[in-house]
């Protein structure tokens, strides 16, 4: 018994082009310098908006401390560790980035966020203000490679439960 293929492939036109107005341009070399030399202008400032960021995590932990933890004191806890995730490399602490990285993958999910155990929360804010007050920017540190790898073990641990 024979069967006959009668399917037709029909191509389909690319119109992205036309809908982004034609060719995408380069990446302007002048604008990126400009940028990278304002960014370095405030370099300086650094040390001081990490260490008011350190404060915002370590308040919203104070406020899980006196008050409980609940959806709002964790939702609170969960976004001073993100802003931490996304600034720490800006402010050239890498680690931080990391670290605070790891504890936001524990506590993203509203849902599970409730069961993240405490001591490993406080671990992780613990960590963050160690690194800042001695100067740990990178895991090419030691300490600071173990301490994050420690971090994130335990964090696959209580993932997986």
């Amino acid at each position: 018994m024979s069967e006959t293929n009668s399917s037709q492939v029909i191509p389909v036109a690319n119109t992205l082009r036309l809908k982004v107005g034609g060719r995408l341009g380069g990446i302007d070399a002048a604008a990126v310098a400009k940028a990278e030399a304002a960014l370095k202008s405030l370099s300086g400032n650094f040390a001081q908006w990490l260490q008011d960021e350190v404060t915002k995590l370590e308040a919203a932990r104070a406020r899980i401390k006196t008050d409980g933890l609940s959806p709002e004191t964790a939702e609170n806890l969960y976004f001073r560790a993100h802003d931490l995730k996304g600034l720490g490399a800006t402010y050239e602490y890498p680690l931080v980035t990391r670290i605070a990285g790891s504890l936001c993958k524990m506590i993203d999910d509203p849902k599970t966020r409730m069961d993240a155990p405490m001591f490993l929360i406080d671990a992780h804010i613990d960590g963050i203000k160690a690194a800042v007050r001695n100067k740990i920017q990178t895991d090419t540190d030691p300490v600071g490679k173990a301490l994050a790898e420690e971090l994130e073990g335990q964090v696959r641990t209580v993932l997986a439960a």
